[in-house]
């Protein structure tokens, strides 16, 4: 990679993989498929010696990962799931973590039906509220786990006055930054030791490639990290390490035009009798707007509202056209979801309904399109 160390983040996600291929000068990240490594002699090592351990393509990734993040270690996975399922072996039986309760329904799923099995200890609580986070530490409370934005309810969580409770507790503290990425929010500036992403989304961007992240901002945690992703090995390959890379170039783009779209959007919807409730950092009236600033800046291209009925969110859903019903998010084509049925289907109803997350709440992320596209179609979905 080029020596970019002082140019934005913006312009250093352009000019990544540029230089890799001393040889050739390609501009083109090179694919380096090969599973295995020659030496040339006993007790000598290129570098590399099995993919699963290191490959050229993905160290590139992760190199930049760790840059894009301002971290010491980026770790690459084969999806968001496996780098949290790699992060949560680091604990031990009996250990326990305090997680958002506005949180994706498949980090619920691993923890209630998996890893409860080996007693690795939840609690859910309210991450934007400081004294229930403080109320649910317990002696054997090891790390705390935040989504900021909260997904699909976009709570925020307060970064900064989290990171110093955890100091207090000697506890990790864990982002998940899939919704705003490294060029709107920077935990780990703001005292987080580890953060998240399903990569599948804003930092993949065309819903055509599945992967996770792991950055840590020490490197010692880092090495802790890679020992598990190296032993056990949901490695992301380096076909899609590729893929990532060249996603990445483009992030800076996607996402100015996303959050100028989702604000059009939010506020169009205010406007919309058949709306109840809109869920969108961006809007004044969101408990979270000021925090958002003053720990992001930008508010995110998701966005959630609550209509008058579950039948008129099922009229939405069967009557868009240009918008697509389906699961995921942060591609440039936008997306709707019915969130308790599909994304958070796997937490118990009871707490869902608690959390207001009901089958006339619809989760919007919104793409690249033409905003008036997008307003056309949603209008023509949500009239009588």
């Amino acid at each position: 990679m080029n020596d970019t160390k002082q140019t934005s983040l913006e312009t250093r996600l352009v000019q990544a993989g540029i230089g890799s291929d001393k040889r050739t000068g390609a501009i083109s990240l090179p694919i380096h498929p090969s599973a295995t490594y020659r030496h040339p002699a006993v007790g000598e090592s290129t570098g590399y010696d099995y993919t699963r351990s290191n490959n050229p393509t993905r160290e590139v990734l992760e190199t930049l990962l760790a840059d894009m993040e301002g971290g010491a270690r980026g770790l690459a996975f084969a999806s968001g799931m496996a780098a949290l399922t790699t992060l949560f072996l680091h604990f031990s039986r009996g250990d326990h973590l305090i997680l958002s309760e506005d949180l994706y329904g498949g980090t619920y799923r691993v923890l209630d039906q998996i890893f409860s099995r080996f007693d690795l200890a939840t609690s859910y609580v309210d991450t934007s509220n400081l004294n229930a986070i403080g109320a649910a530490i317990t002696p054997q409370t090891r790390a705390i786990l935040v989504e900021t934005p909260g997904n699909p309810l976009l709570g925020i969580a307060d970064i900064r006055a989290i990171a110093g409770l955890c100091r207090k507790h000697q506890l990790l503290f864990i982002v998940d930054n899939t919704f705003l990425t490294p060029l709107l929010q920077r935990p780990l500036e703001l005292g987080a030791d580890i953060v998240i992403h399903s990569a599948t989304k804003y930092l993949g961007g065309h819903n055509d490639l599945c992967a996770g992240v792991l950055v840590t901002r020490d490197e010692k945690l880092g090495e802790e990290l890679y020992f598990l992703q190296n032993s056990t090995g949901p490695i992301l390959p380096p076909q899609d390490c590729w893929l990532l890379v060249r996603s990445l170039k483009t992030l800076a783009l996607r996402l100015e035009r996303q959050c100028r779209n989702a604000q059009i959007i939010a506020t169009w919807l205010q406007q919309q009798p058949q709306v109840e409730t809109i869920y969108f950092p961006g809007l004044p009236e969101h408990p979270g707007h000021q925090l958002i600033q003053q720990q992001a800046s930008g508010f995110g291209a998701m966005l959630s509202f609550r209509l008058d009925s579950p039948q008129r969110a099922r009229q939405v859903l069967e009557r868009i056209k240009l918008i697509s019903f389906a699961e995921s998010l942060g591609g440039v084509e936008s997306l709707l979801t019915l969130p308790a049925v599909q994304t958070h289907g796997d937490i118990p109803e009871e707490e869902r309904q608690r959390l207001g997350i009901c089958e006339a709440l619809l989760r919007l992320s919104v793409g690249c399109e033409d905003v008036d596209d997008l307003l056309a179609d949603l209008q023509q979905a949500l009239g009588n």
